[in-house]
């Protein structure tokens, strides 16, 4: 399976940022993809500031428009992350659609961005934002698929739960800053990988110097060799990555690392 991350300047005007996301999936459909992945919070400036004032409902107009672009053009969609609203809370949500439209998987970001990096970067989403509480793994006719975001790869017992359930590939949307994803962003990827045997996949923002945010960029493509597949640099593009689903099964039977962590967890139910 062809998979392609959507690597794009996000602005200021919601409109404009849908319509290029939509654009950038239709290029990635006529070149191939069998799933297409958009940023963290592709439709809205990342910002405390912005995400309660352009938050909308599950069923709101992005999710309808990324609903009808999977349907027209039968390709699988990971829709990135958008501020989504449920009652008075917002959550940080990324919406996954199957071929024919259908929705089949939400992602609401468990871990919450809230960091204050002396000299670097201070940043509370949960100043905003509510905690989601589950993992998320979805069906699709190449592999099972799970979905994460962002400040979620830094909690290595997500990304093992959705290998334990099945996932081969893992999709994150992320934004990482510049000042952790210099050092952090290549070396997260490329572990999560390399733990859990799987495709591990990041899509970020391009860098825009003069925006609200500046995302570290270079959306990124790791094997479950732990090297990496496929890389972009903080340019506005597409990503593309031929996913190898026998390549996990050789690394797999070599490494028999998950049967062993099946065991270490029955082990440990037995001790409770």
């Amino acid at each position: 399976m062809r998979l392609a991350l959507c690597q794009m300047k996000v602005g200021m005007s919601k409109k404009e940022n849908v319509e290029k996301a939509c654009s950038m999936i239709r290029e990635a459909v006529s070149n191939g993809a069998d799933i297409a992945a958009l940023p963290e919070m592709f439709s809205c400036p990342y910002s405390n500031s912005y995400f309660r004032e352009y938050a909308e409902y599950g069923d709101g107009e992005t999710v309808k428009t990324l609903s009808a672009l999977a349907r027209e053009n039968g390709i699988y969609i990971v829709g990135g992350s958008i501020p989504e609203l449920d009652g008075d809370k917002v959550y940080n949500t990324s919406f996954i659609f199957g071929k024919k439209g259908e929705l089949i998987g939400r992602h609401r970001k468990v871990h919450l961005f809230d960091i204050d990096v002396e000299g670097g970067i201070r940043f509370k989403e949960s100043d905003t934002l509510s905690p989601g509480n589950s993992i998320t793994v979805v069906e699709t006719e190449f592999c099972r698929i799970g979905v994460a975001i962002c400040y979620d790869v830094r909690f290595p017992e997500l990304s093992r739960l959705m290998a334990l359930e099945g996932a081969e590939l893992i999709i994150l949307p992320a934004a990482f800053n510049m000042t952790t994803g210099p050092v952090h962003w290549d070396l997260s990827m490329r572990m999560r990988a390399l733990d859990n045997q799987v495709y591990f996949a990041a899509v970020s923002p391009a860098r825009d110097m003069n925006g609200v945010y500046q995302a570290y960029g270079n959306s990124c493509v790791a094997s479950p060799w732990g090297e990496f597949a496929a890389h972009i640099d903080e340019n506005e593009g597409i990503l593309y990555c031929d996913i190898d689903l026998d390549r996990i099964k050789k690394v797999r039977n070599e490494l028999p690392l998950l049967k062993h962590r099946r065991e270490d967890m029955y082990k440990l139910e037995l001790l409770k």
